[in-house]
């Protein structure tokens, strides 16, 4: 088990808080015609085009209504970004042609966001996944950064909910923030002992799940977890879980997908890639992550970090234990709870 992807999703994390304020700096980048036409790189139309047709391969598969979610990103190079797939470039970025690969228009403009920048926020109104190259992320291989890419486009899903970003605000979290950094910054209780300690037991109750293990004895350490925290510190936990968690859950789920080969079978021109490992290869180290992250962050190092694994660790409970909760996601914005406390089989709240 490796640690390496604890330090991914930092720096996820510090790409979300930078969304706000690199949105705002765009407009401040050199003038697009000082510029010779720029290119996409060939490994990063690969790399990009292997997304786009995993995402369609996938569909609804995973999730009903993800086919319809429009798949727009921004690849963020040295010098140069590119918009792809993106129904509304903005005014300073000019377009390079369609290409035939990607099957979409492509606009560029020169760099205004971090070449690390993994994120998914609006751009001109639409939700839009803004990622560096491989080596200038910290994806482990072709394989991973496309699947890290469907990560992201999960986020455009739910944030394509209706009235997303109002029902954000309405949880009245931001404290007055309007950069988004509280998604970073909110002070959840980490240091709290008795919060520590009941999170503690719930991670190894959850990860013995996972396992095989008893169910019923997470499901009372996620209730004992949950008591030592209330209000907005409680909204704040379930938001988390709700968004991170299950779009952590979701890469899973991906790389299964695509490893499952009577369904799914790469790009010849991706997997001959240097770097490049087995979508099941790339599914089991995944899973095995979550595992190791659940034995091993604490919460008050980790801090929100912590909150990926368990929230995909809970997901995949729900897999056993609530095999409707899917149904219901949307349905309860930002919160698992109901999912746990919803009998499938009669669809009433269990007692």
């Amino acid at each position: 088990m490796r640690n390496r992807r604890t330090r991914d999703w930092r720096t996820v994390s510090a790409g979300i808080a930078l969304a706000a304020v690199v949105v705002a700096a765009s407009a401040l980048g050199a003038s697009p015609e000082a510029a010779p036409a720029p290119r996409i790189p060939e490994t990063d139309r690969i790399r990009l085009a292997e997304a786009f047709r995993l995402a369609e391969a996938i569909g609804d598969r995973l999730w009903p209504g993800w086919s319809r979610v429009p798949f727009a990103v921004v690849l963020v190079t040295p010098e140069t970004e590119f918009f792809i797939r993106h129904g509304a470039p903005p005014s300073d970025a000019r377009t390079i042609g369609w290409d035939t690969l990607l099957r979409s228009d492509v606009y560029a403009r020169p760099r205004t966001f971090p070449p690390r920048l993994l994120a998914t926020f609006p751009i001109e109104g639409i939700s839009t996944v803004v990622v560096g190259q491989p080596e200038n992320t910290s994806a482990s291989s072709p394989t991973d950064w496309v699947v890290i890419l469907l990560h992201e486009h999960f986020h455009q899903l739910q944030e394509a909910q209706p009235d997303f970003y109002a029902k954000v605000a309405a949880l009245g979290l931001s404290r007055g923030d309007q950069t988004g950094m509280w998604m970073l910054n909110y002070p959840f209780p980490y240091e709290a002992s008795s919060v520590e300690k009941a999170y503690g037991d719930a991670a190894q109750a959850l990860r013995a799940a996972r396992g095989g293990g008893d169910t019923d004895a997470f499901l009372a350490a996620r209730t004992r977890f949950r008591r030592t925290v209330a209000g907005d510190d409680l909204k704040y936990l379930d938001f988390q879980l709700w968004k991170e968690g299950v779009a952590r859950y979701t890469q899973v789920q991906v790389a299964r997908f695509a490893g499952a080969t009577d369904r799914y079978a790469p790009l010849p021109a991706f997997a001959a890639l240097p770097g490049y490992i087995t979508y099941t290869t790339l599914a089991r180290d995944l899973a095995e992550t979550i595992l190791d992250e659940l034995a091993n962050l604490k919460l008050p190092e980790d801090r929100r970090i912590v909150f990926y694994p368990f929230g995909a660790g809970e997901a995949f409970v729900l897999d056993r234990v609530r095999p409707c909760w899917k149904d219901q996601y949307f349905s309860h914005m930002f919160t698992l709870a109901h999912a746990f406390d919803t009998d499938c089989g009669k669809g009433a709240a269990a007692k």
